[in-house]
């Protein structure tokens, strides 16, 4: 969802009242929650013209849509395939029809990492690995950080070399975790795990973490980690984006996430994003790098992470397409 339409998605629940607006919530997951909370907490004065103009949008976009009753499973596996291909329409119809209900899982993703690694730390390593390719790759990063070396380097090759999970074992996974965290017992059946989500995971974790864990893997399998290599998407790897990608991608991007992501990047990297910009907004930002001073490399990291977000959701969504790490320090 773009910052606009958080926005405008704000404004229409702060508008609706407590009791429709905590209805509407119940369907959204912890992160577009999050989004929204903390937009919602901005907003203390919503003038009249604002709350008629989301309003109005609303209901034209509603009554736009129309109302109709149709097997939606059945269609949305009909359209991504016409529109795929049996082969990429697969992992996507996938992830989407098979996430209906899964709460003892899913309870996961409401909780600080640190929790999620207190509670699973002491399970074995495929059991971990099992649990983390079904959260969102920032997280199970996050998580991962958490456990000792020998470990974080043991479940990221489960994860790796993970080709799928068989509906009975997730189902009784999904019972233990039900238990602990008394939450739902139905089951989501995906084929998660592989290379794709090692490097996705590798890809929101520090240059010493990934070291680590390549060098592990690479003792194993080396082909393996050269895929898991390959697949990764790293911030200078923007280098590899068309100037349309670039565009596409500062459009969505803070400026002053911007002025902290670049620092310390190279000056290639910096004068593609410099020429793909007007004149006066790449002037504007060459001042703003000057004069920013030395920036801690973990806080570099972090908003090159929320950018790299960006990037994959903008090529999730097809709009670009994806050619193809650190200590703390200062960052000059």
């Amino acid at each position: 969802m773009s910052d606009e339409g958080v926005s405008r998605a704000a404004v229409l629940l702060m508008t609706m009242g407590e009791e429709s607006a905590v209805e509407v919530l119940k369907y959204l997951g912890p992160k577009e929650v999050q989004r929204l909370g903390a937009e919602m907490a901005t907003l203390s004065i919503i003038s009249h013209d604002r709350m008629f103009e989301v309003s109005k949008s609303f209901l034209d976009e509603a009554q736009a849509q129309g109302g109709f009753a149709t097997d939606s499973d059945e269609f949305i596996r009909n359209v991504l395939t016409k529109a795929l291909g049996n082969d990429k329409a697969g992992a996507v119809i996938d992830r989407i029809l098979q996430v209906h209900d899964n709460a003892g899982i899913d309870s996961l993703k409401w909780m600080d990492a640190a929790s999620v690694a207190d509670l699973i730390k002491n399970e074995h390593p495929q059991i971990i690995a099992t649990i983390l390719v079904h959260l969102e790759p920032d997280q199970a990063s996050e998580i991962l950080r958490h456990f000792a070396e020998r470990v974080r380097n043991d479940v990221m090759f489960r994860i790796a070399t993970l080709e799928g999970v068989q509906p009975a074992a997730l189902r009784d996974l999904n019972e233990v975790l039900t238990q602990l965290l008394a939450g739902g017992d139905r089951v989501k059946k995906g084929t998660l795990g592989g290379i794709d989500v090692a490097a996705d995971i590798l890809n929101f974790m520090g240059a010493q973490f990934e070291t680590s864990i390549t060098d592990y893997i690479r003792e194993s399998d080396a082909d393996l980690a050269q895929k898991i290599q390959d697949k990764m998407f790293v911030f200078e790897n923007l280098m590899d984006l068309d100037d349309r990608g670039i565009q596409l991608l500062l459009r969505e991007v803070q400026s002053e996430t911007l002025v902290v992501a670049l620092k310390g990047t190279s000056d290639p990297l910096k004068e593609k994003i410099f020429k793909n910009m007007s004149s006066r907004a790449s002037e504007m930002l060459r001042e703003d790098l000057e004069s920013k001073g030395p920036v801690r490399l973990s806080e570099v990291e972090a908003e090159q992470k929320e950018i790299l977000k960006i990037v994959r959701r903008l090529a999730e969504e097809g709009q670009i397409t994806l050619g193809g790490k650190g200590e703390e320090g200062l960052v000059e």
